[in-house]
């Protein structure tokens, strides 16, 4: 419990000491180590907590860059969106969204590279733009507790200064973060170790946002801007690989294959599921395989395979599909031995 309280409070330290100087990331780069101390429906919670407190201090700290005309048409939409994103929380497993979520910030990879354009502050986008982004940013929190870091190419291409981003961004996003903690505390989700664990981060957040102020006058526009884009495409790097190494575990996923007469046998284990690929060299043919029941097979196999598995201690059955193939294969044990047919 110690060990793990230090290693989340550096770790949240030095997460939004980075979200200090790219205008976001922290929540992101904190969802896989938040991962590693609690179970996946509570990592929202903690989330939020921390996230709520850096909000607040960092609005005391940029009240007066904050851009309302940009608050007023992104909350309003998240709200009931944020409600429909935690309620789903209990019902899906938040994996999937999370991978997804690294896979569309890793997409950002070519951005640090390009030379990036000033925006003018006058190029605004339409209003319902800006309600539509609340709308996604709101259940994209509800059930991930993060999303700052996800919209910042948004807030970089709309023509906001350094300070600005930072301000609007904790407008916009504080009364969601309080919104999500009710709903959390409602759902079960805030038990006391959601809460001791959130607690430290919220520390982190909050020493963080006293420094900010000092960082940003030493940074220029441009390189802001490499920075954040950066953010996004490590804090996908990491998410994706959590997801994809928590998913794997999950849902014992397995792959093996052999070298077989004439071919290679591959499988393929997804839960209770076992699919297999076959590739023969001869005729350079590939077959897909899989397990199936016997009240998947059409009404006169059915009957075709109890006669043949009629006194048979125990049968398999499989589906396979091929080029120009589609057939179905019986393995039959009966007296210590093992036959196969093609029905």
């Amino acid at each position: 419990m110690i060990v793990s309280g230090v290693i989340l409070f550096v770790g949240a330290l030095l997460a939004f000491a980075l979200s200090a100087v790219c205008g976001g990331g922290a929540s992101f780069i904190l969802i896989p180590l938040l991962g590693w101390i609690l179970p996946g429906a509570q990592v929202p919670a903690a989330l939020s907590i921390g996230t709520a407190s850096s909000s607040i201090s960092r609005i005391v700290t940029f009240f007066r860059n904050i851009r309302w005309e940009i608050v007023i048409w992104f909350v309003p939409p998240a709200i009931p969106a944020v409600w429909l994103g935690a309620w789903m929380l209990t019902y899906i497993n938040p994996l999937y969204l999370e991978l997804l979520l690294g896979l569309f910030l890793l997409s950002n990879l070519t951005l640090i590279f390009q030379k990036q354009k000033t925006v003018s502050a006058s190029s605004h986008m339409p209003k319902f733009a800006l309600s539509l982004i609340g709308l996604t940013a709101g259940f994209v929190s509800g059930l991930t507790g993060a999303v700052g870091l996800l919209f910042n190419r948004f807030y970089l291409r709309y023509g906001l200064s350094k300070e600005e981003i930072v301000a609007t961004r904790a407008a916009n996003e504080l009364l969601l973060h309080l919104i999500k903690l009710f709903l959390y505390a409602s759902f079960g989700l805030l038990t006391m170790k959601v809460m001791q664990f959130g607690g430290l981060v919220a520390l982190a957040a909050i020493l963080s946002s006293i420094s900010i102020k000092k960082i940003l006058p030493y940074l220029s526009e441009n390189l802001f801007q490499k920075i954040g884009y950066s953010a996004m495409v490590l804090s996908g790097l990491a998410m994706s690989w959590n997801a994809s190494a928590n998913l794997v575990h999950q849902n014992q996923l397995s792959l093996s294959y052999q070298p077989v007469e004439d071919g290679i046998d591959t499988k393929m284990q997804w839960k209770k599921s076992t699919f297999e690929i076959d590739l023969e060299y001869d005729d350079g043919s590939l077959e897909i395989e899989y397990g199936i029941k016997l009240a998947d097979l059409p009404n006169d196999k059915q009957q075709a395979v109890l006669k043949m598995t009629a006194g048979s201690d125990h049968y398999i059955l499989e589906e396979v599909y091929g080029v120009n193939k589609h057939y179905y294969e019986v393995y039959i044990y009966k007296g210590g031995k093992l036959s196969k047919y093609d029905i």
